[in-house]
């Protein structure tokens, strides 16, 4: 299996994504996102994220099973969900 070693990946891509992953496993929102709706999301906190990085890292997240995503949408796969229920994902 083709793994990364830990600390490989720069700290503020594995902040964006566990963001993404976080604010797609909210209960009090569809579990479907829209993209420009998640982009609103990920800069309530001020911190302005352009819209290339956010894709960019959507799409390693769908690459490792972590979400589904189309040009639209990107939503939590059913293991993330899973997951989360187990009470696996925490902040």
């Amino acid at each position: 299996m083709d793994r990364e070693p830990k600390g490989s990946r720069a700290d503020g891509e594995e902040t964006l994504e566990r963001a993404i992953v976080l604010q797609l496993l909210r209960d009090d929102h569809e579990r479907k996102w829209s993209r420009a709706q998640l982009a609103i999301e990920l800069q309530a906190d001020g911190e302005e994220i352009d819209k290339e990085t956010i894709d960019e890292a959507v799409m390693r997240l769908e690459r490792e099973g972590v979400l589904g995503a189309t040009e639209q949408e990107v939503w939590a796969s059913s293991a993330a969900w899973r997951l989360d229920e187990l009470e696996l994902i925490g902040v």
